[in-house]
Formats: structure tokens, C-alpha cells, sequence
């Protein structure tokens, strides 16, 4: 009888596991389906100006113009494109240095400080960085260039301000790259007699170069998804294009900017309507390949370093060989890789230069200074050569470090900036009123509220879904059929823009569900969206803690379910908050979703009464202020109301972290 009932019990607790596993396994698909949504409803509204314009005419066409009713988008494509150039031009060797410092140079305590500060860059909303581009960048800009720069906005501006933006991407993703090369490497060179710069420069970074590649990648994912920031300072005009192609002080388009300013314009189910979701369904499709770029190179990385199985790779799969090419082919580009790699860079150097020269002087002068510049990289890298490698190092090491503070200024001057011209705003008529003149004068009580009820609801959604997301990929899932499409599935989720969700949500949530713009459709809509984080933060903090500790509770007779949810959970609480603040800080912040789907400048009711009307919210109040020319004093003190919410959310992130990784014994 006694063995009856253990009997009866373990199959009662098989049971329930596997009915938990089935239940987890149906709120992961969840991803699945959303991506599945977002293909078939951008496309489908996209299916008529396929039909009526043409693909090709679509994407070779340069003419652009709503009234004619003509719709092609090169300009537009390849104003995103030259936008993005200029931002990783910017950020990657600033991104790459601070890395290189941060892992090298810096001591592990400075390290766990400043890795933090540069995350914070991503904190700021990008509606922030537009108002400061606009009432700072530009003017700023226009001072240093004035012959040049026929309008305030620019290709230039924008592109440093995307630039910006993409550091803490870039600087994250190099310096996990760079870290991760195993001590080894570093220690066989330093016993070789190398000094540290020369291990960085010559083993550490090659060994790396994968992951510094897959930042560079990233960086330009993010910067090419990105709506508020570059709409408000490039001019956002299709009509005009830089001639000659890199004059960096033309007026530019892009394609987040010309989707934002007009889909609202635009009828439903017109040639305009269908055009521009066709323009959302190119942003996505070059999002997924930058992304899918991003991951292979990771992927070959850890190949490289023996994390990876090479035979997992692609060109071995195809072709039966680890390597694309013979042993003879690679033997014969390093020999000379040394000479491909310096002509590359001087003739790099040499256009580089003529081409921003054409700006100012004549061509013909241009080569001239583009010739004389070459020679002076060349003679500077020579001299370099000629002196000791000590004093190489410290060279290096204080250029590196003078890179690392600016980094840190950038971010001080921004947030700085804002906050002593904001503070000076605030005061309880300002925080406690409501808003009058259309939204141009009194108080931003109503927008305050708003931004809450945005996040409140946001959390409803995403925490259970992205919590017990993660729960499943790292307790339950196998390397199956059906994990590897959930996987996937939340990959393309991560890498969309979001703006591709803004719209996804006005064609399913508001007409499709004839829910209409409302708090609960920004609820889904942010939800979304920030799902991805939450399930990745969870998953990792699920993953880190030890395996013994599901040995014991399940050898004292608990269930796998049980073990999970009061030992595993509890144990990786830290690291599932702070992912789940950090995301809610960032659904905070954002415009561009919520822009189509639930907020509005001004509303007959300051606060909504149900979740099915629209709200005001702070972010799109900030971008209402700052392209209608409201007072600049209402622009600073909602800018800084929005980013003392956004960062305290982090800054509470940050501490619940070091907190909970203080109580970790394992």
C-alpha cells in the first residue's frame, strides 16, 4: 500500500509537470504568434502599393510626393542608410576606445562603474535626445558651419546625434567581446615580452574582432530603427537628397522619419496608407538582416575562441569544409594581409578627406589636402614606430583615457544640461496643473498620470508573459523544433523597430480590433515590444543559478514546478527585476509606439476614465512641445520630469542589482 501511494504521488507530480510544461510551452508561443501578426498586418497593408506602384519602381524610384500620388523610395532608403554610415562613423571609434579602456586599462572597480555609466546612454528616451539636438546640437552646429549649413537640420546633425545613441551598444558589445578572450592569450603574450598595449592592440582586439564586428552591426541596428531623435533634427524631407551624396550639411529623409510625420496625414487604405507600410516592410526587412549579420558573427566568434562546435557553422553545412576556402587561399591572403589592409586604409583616408574637403574648397584643392593628410597619417605612424613601446603605451593609454572621458562628458553634459535648465521650470503649478492653450501653457499633472498608467499596464502584460517565457527556455525547453522557432521568433521581436510596432498596433489593435487609439492598445503595443528583454534577463538569471540547488529540492521530493517557482525564481529574483525595471523604464520613455496607438496632444478629459480612451503622455507632450515651437521653458521642464522618471527606474534597477548580487553565495 505504501509503495501504491509513492507511486501515486510521483505520477501525481509527473503530471503536473508536464501539464506545466504544456501551459509554459503555449505562453512562449505567444512571440510566435505576435511576430506572425506583425508580418501578415504590415504586409498585408502594404499588398496594394505593391500591386499599384511596383516593387521595383517602389524601391529605385526617387520621386516621392504625395500630392502627384508618386512613390518611389530611394531617396529615402538611402537617406537611412547615409544617416547610419555617419552614426557608426561617429560611435565606433569612440565606442571601441572606451571598451578597450574599460576591459584593459581601467581596474575592476573603475570597470564596475564605468560599464554602468555608458549603459545609462541607453536610458535617455529618444525623444529627450531629439529635444536636445533641437534646442542644443543645432544651434550648435550652425555656429561652427554657418557658411555651409543652408538650414539648421542636417544629414550632420543627425547622424552625430544617432551616433550618440549607439555608444552604449557598441561599447557594451565590444567590451563583453573583448573581455571574453581568454586569459591565455593575454598571458602568453605578456610572457612573449610584448607590453600590455601591444597585447591589446595585437592579440586581443584580432582575437575579438568578431564581437567588435557584431557591435558595430548592432550599432547601426539601433541607429537605423530609430524615429524621434533623427526626425526631429535631419529635415525629414523626401523631396530633397544631398548632391553631391556626401554633403553631410544637406537637409536628409529616413525612412522612421517619413513614417512618423505621415501616417497620421495619410487615409486608410490609401495608395499613401499602403505605400508607407510598404516603407515599413523594407526598415524590417533590413532590421533582420543587420540583426541576422549580428548573430552569425557572434556565432563565428565563439567558433574561433572553441565555444562552438565549427561544424554548427553555415559555410560547413553547405560546403563539408570549416573554411569557405582552401588552405592555399588562406595562406596567401595572410601573407598579404598586412599590405591589403594599409592600402585599404590610406586610400580610406585619402577619399575620406577629398570628399569633406569638396565642401569647403575646390576640388582641386581638395587632393591636394587629402594627399597631404595621407602623407601625414603615414609619417605619424612611422615616428610611432621609431619610439620605444613604453612610450607607445602611454601614449595610448592616455589617448584611451581622454576617449573614455569624453564618453562620460558626453553623457554628463546631456543629462546636466537638461536638468539645470528643467529644474528651474518645475515648480507645483507646473507638476500639478493641467494643460491649457491647446497644451502650449499650464501644468503636466494629466501627462504625468498618463506615463504611469502606461507603465502600470504595460507591466500587467509583459511581466507574466516574459517572466514564464523565460521560465520555460530555461527549465523546460529542449533543443527541439518547436524551442528553436520560439527562439527565433523573440530574436526578430528584439530586433524590430519601434516604430514597425506603432504601426502594427494602429493597423491590428486600433482598426483591425476597432479598439481604436487608447490606453489599452499602448498597453499591448509597449508590451510587446519589451517582452524580449524581459524573457532574455529572465532566462540568464534563471541559468545562473547552480544546478545544485534543483538537486536538493528535488531530492527532498518536490516536484520540477515547485522546485522552479519557490527555489529557482526566488533565487534569481535579482536579475528578473532588474530586467523587468529596466524594460518598463524603457516603454517609459518611448514615443514612436505609442504615438499611433494611444497618446494625443490634447483631450476634452485630462485623464482618462477607461482604459478605451486615449491619454497624454509625456514623452509625446515633449515631442508635441518641441516640434510646434512651445515655450522652451515647458520643453525643458517636461524633458526633465520624463528623465528623472526614466532614470530613477534604472538607478532603482542598479541598486536592486548590487543588492541582490550581494546575497549571492554561489
Amino acid at each position: 500500500m505504501q509503495t501504491y501511494q509513492c507511486g501515486l504521488k510521483k505520477r501525481n507530480r509527473t503530471d503536473s509537470d508536464q501539464i506545466m510544461k504544456f501551459v509554459l510551452l503555449a505562453i512562449a508561443s505567444v512571440a510566435v504568434l505576435i511576430v506572425f501578426l506583425i508580418i501578415v498586418f504590415i504586409l498585408g497593408n502594404s499588398w496594394g502599393a505593391i500591386e499599384e506602384v511596383g516593387i521595383l519602381h517602389f524601391l529605385f524610384g526617387n520621386d516621392w510626393n504625395i500630392s502627384k500620388e508618386t512613390f518611389g523610395a530611394l531617396n529615402i532608403i538611402l537617406g537611412s542608410i547615409l544617416v547610419t554610415i555617419g552614426a557608426i562613423a561617429f560611435a565606433l571609434p569612440i565606442g571601441l576606445g572606451a571598451a578597450i579602456y574599460i576591459s584593459e586599462i581601467a581596474s575592476p572597480k573603475m570597470r564596475n562603474i564605468l560599464k554602468p555609466v555608458c549603459e545609462v546612454f541607453a536610458g535617455i528616451p529618444s525623444v529627450v535626445y531629439g529635444f536636445f539636438g533641437v534646442l542644443v546640437l543645432l544651434p550648435f552646429l550652425k555656429d561652427i558651419f554657418e557658411n555651409q549649413l543652408v538650414f539648421n537640420e542636417s544629414w550632420l546633425a543627425g547622424s552625430i546625434l544617432l551616433g550618440i545613441m549607439a555608444l552604449p551598444t557598441v561599447i557594451s558589445v565590444s567590451e563583453d567581446a573583448i573581455h571574453s578572450v581568454p586569459h591565455s592569450y593575454r598571458e602568453a603574450s605578456l610572457a612573449m615580452g610584448a607590453t600590455r598595449w601591444e597585447t591589446t592592440i595585437k592579440v586581443i582586439v584580432p582575437a575579438a574582432i568578431s564581437g567588435i564586428s557584431a557591435a558595430a552591426i548592432l550599432g547601426i541596428g539601433r541607429a537605423i530603427g530609430e524615429t524621434m531623435a533623427v526626425m526631429m533634427v535631419t529635415g525629414n524631407n523626401p523631396a530633397m537628397f544631398p548632391d553631391p551624396i556626401w554633403n553631410i550639411f544637406s537637409l536628409i529623409s529616413t525612412i522612421t522619419g517619413v513614417l512618423a510625420a505621415q501616417i497620421p496625414e495619410a487615409a486608410t487604405d490609401s495608395l499613401l496608407y499602403q505605400s508607407l507600410f510598404l516603407l515599413a516592410v523594407v526598415l524590417l526587412v533590413m532590421v533582420l538582416v543587420i540583426n541576422f549579420a549580428s548573430r552569425y558573427i557572434i556565432k563565428s566568434m565563439n567558433r574561433k575562441l572553441g565555444n562552438a562546435d565549427p561544424r554548427d557553422s553555415l559555410v560547413y553545412k553547405i560546403t563539408g569544409r570549416e573554411k569557405l576556402f582552401g588552405g592555399a587561399v588562406d595562406d596567401l591572403f595572410a601573407d598579404k594581409k598586412g599590405l591589403i589592409v594599409n592600402v585599404a586604409v590610406y586610400v580610406c583616408i585619402f577619399v575620406f578627406v577629398w570628399m569633406m574637403s569638396t565642401l569647403f574648397i575646390s576640388d582641386a584643392a581638395s587632393v591636394v589636402v587629402a594627399a597631404v593628410v595621407s602623407v601625414l597619417v603615414y609619417s605619424i605612424r612611422r615616428l610611432m614606430d621609431s619610439i620605444n613601446s613604453t612610450t607607445v603605451q602611454q601614449i595610448a593609454h592616455g589617448s584611451l583615457t581622454v576617449v573614455m572621458g569624453f564618453v562620460v562628458l558626453i553623457l554628463v553634459f546631456i543629462i546636466g544640461y537638461i536638468l539645470l535648465n528643467g529644474i528651474p521650470a518645475l515648480n507645483m503649478d507646473f507638476i500639478t496643473g493641467t494643460p491649457t492653450a491647446g497644451g502650449m501653457g499650464g501644468g503636466i499633472l494629466p501627462m504625468i498620470v498618463g506615463t504611469l498608467e502606461l507603465i502600470a499596464g504595460t507591466a500587467l502584460i509583459a511581466l507574466p508573459l516574459g517572466i514564464l517565457t523565460g521560465v520555460y527556455l530555461s527549465e523546460y525547453a529542449k533543443n527541439s523544433l518547436p524551442t528553436r522557432i520560439i527562439r527565433e521568433a523573440i530574436d526578430l521581436l528584439n530586433g524590430t523597430p519601434s516604430i514597425v510596432f506603432g504601426l502594427f498596433g494602429m493597423a491590428f489593435i486600433v482598426k483591425a480590433l476597432d479598439i481604436g487609439v487608447s490606453m489599452v492598445a499602448g498597453w499591448f503595443v509597449l508590451a510587446f515590444m519589451i517582452m524580449p528583454v524581459i524573457i532574455r534577463t529572465t532566462e540568464e538569471a534563471l541559468r545562473a543559478v547552480p544546478p545544485e540547488l534543483r538537486e536538493a529540492s528535488q531530492a527532498m521530493g518536490a516536484s520540477k514546478w515547485k522546485t522552479t517557482y519557490k527555489v529557482v525564481i526566488p533565487a534569481a529574483m535579482g536579475g528578473v527585476l532588474t530586467g523587468t525595471i529596466l524594460s518598463l523604464g524603457r516603454a517609459a520613455g518611448e514615443t514612436a509606439p505609442i504615438m499611433f496607438t494611444a497618446a494625443v496632444s490634447t483631450s476634452s478629459n485630462m485623464f482618462a476614465e477607461t482604459i478605451f480612451e486615449p491619454v497624454l503622455a509625456l514623452p509625446y507632450h515633449l515631442y508635441f512641445l518641441a516640434t510646434q515651437n512651445g515655450p522652451v521653458e515647458m520643453q525643458y521642464g517636461t524633458a526633465t520630469v520624463l528623465l528623472v522618471i526614466v532614470l530613477s527606474m534604472f538607478l532603482l534597477a542598479s541598486v536592486i542589482r548590487s543588492h541582490y548580487n550581494k546575497k549571492v553565495k554561489w
